[in-house]
């Protein structure tokens, strides 16, 4: 696991104490084929810093690798899931080379969430604003405390929200991502879900056992099939229709004649279980 280097941790926010030099900004719990990330910054609301970006996808980069690992959980530690970028750290830097460090790196940071085999949930509570939201909007699925609360509001500080335009645009409808960027309002997790933000709003107590069964609902599955799957489905996205179709008709093609496809249809005819090797 990461932790903050001294000098970042002058620029930390509100983490400006020098005990945020031994703690890990992204922590890691593998359990039944899931591994659970944590974002932990808490005094800052897991504010995005770049050290914080960095690790997370160093984290990532460990599952993506891990045979092990099905699904991935993401989480915020403390009051709320993730307030964004450490609006802080952005200016005591105040050079445009940092901020173009910042951006690319939250950039690599977001497609590294859907390239990875895995799919990753967003477990979201308090409050995901701008990339905060941002990375809600890229998970593969999301799923919210009925009391937690998402905002695209850098409009409100005169720092349009650009880069979790990308995300946002891509999850819900032009019109809703518009009016979140355009007026920064917070928007309920009951109206996130109506949009298509999250796929799913459920009582704070309830919460964890949800995204648990969900995660291991998809866990049972062959990670071999997860793969093609997650992949195939960012690839066909902004393809046309007629790309798409030939597209995924090879994709099929060659996850038909893979071991676990056959394992399946075998064991389905045959009324079993099957045996998945992930291949």
């Amino acid at each position: 696991m990461s932790k903050e280097q001294p000098q970042m941790a002058q620029n930390a926010g509100s983490e400006s104490d020098v005990s945020v030099v031994y703690e890990d900004l992204v922590l890691r719990e593998d359990r039944g084929g899931v591994s659970y990330l944590t974002l932990n910054r808490p005094k800052a609301y897991n504010a995005l810093s770049l050290g914080c970006m960095q690790a997370l996808i160093n984290e990532l980069n460990g599952v993506a690798d891990d045979k092990s690992i099905k699904v991935v959980v993401l989480a915020g530690s403390g009051k709320g899931f993730c307030a964004g970028h450490d609006l802080k750290e952005m200016k005591e830097g105040a050079t445009e080379a940092f901020y173009q460090e910042t951006f690319a790196t939250c950039a690599e940071l977001m497609a590294k969430i859907q390239s990875i085999p895995q799919p990753v949930i967003a477990k979201v509570h308090g409050i995901a604003t701008a990339a905060g939201c941002q990375l809600v909007a890229t998970c593969d699925l999301a799923y919210a405390a009925s009391d937690s609360r998402f905002a695209t509001p850098g409009v409100n500080i005169g720092l349009f929200c650009s880069t979790p335009m990308v995300a946002l645009t891509r999850a819900v409808h032009p019109k809703q991502a518009m009016a979140m960027l355009l007026t920064g309002e917070m928007v309920s997790a009951d109206k996130a879900e109506k949009v298509g933000l999250i796929n799913e709003a459920v009582a704070p107590n309830e919460l964890d056992e949800r995204v648990d069964q969900v995660a291991q609902l998809i866990a049972a599955k062959s990670s071999y099939t997860l793969k093609v799957g997650k992949e195939a489905f960012y690839q066909q996205r902004d393809m046309s229709q007629s790309e798409a179709y030939s597209y995924c008709s090879r994709v099929m093609t060659e996850n038909m004649l893979a071991h676990d496809a056959q394992e399946g249809v075998d064991a389905f005819l045959n009324k079993r279980s099957p045996c998945w090797q992930g291949r």
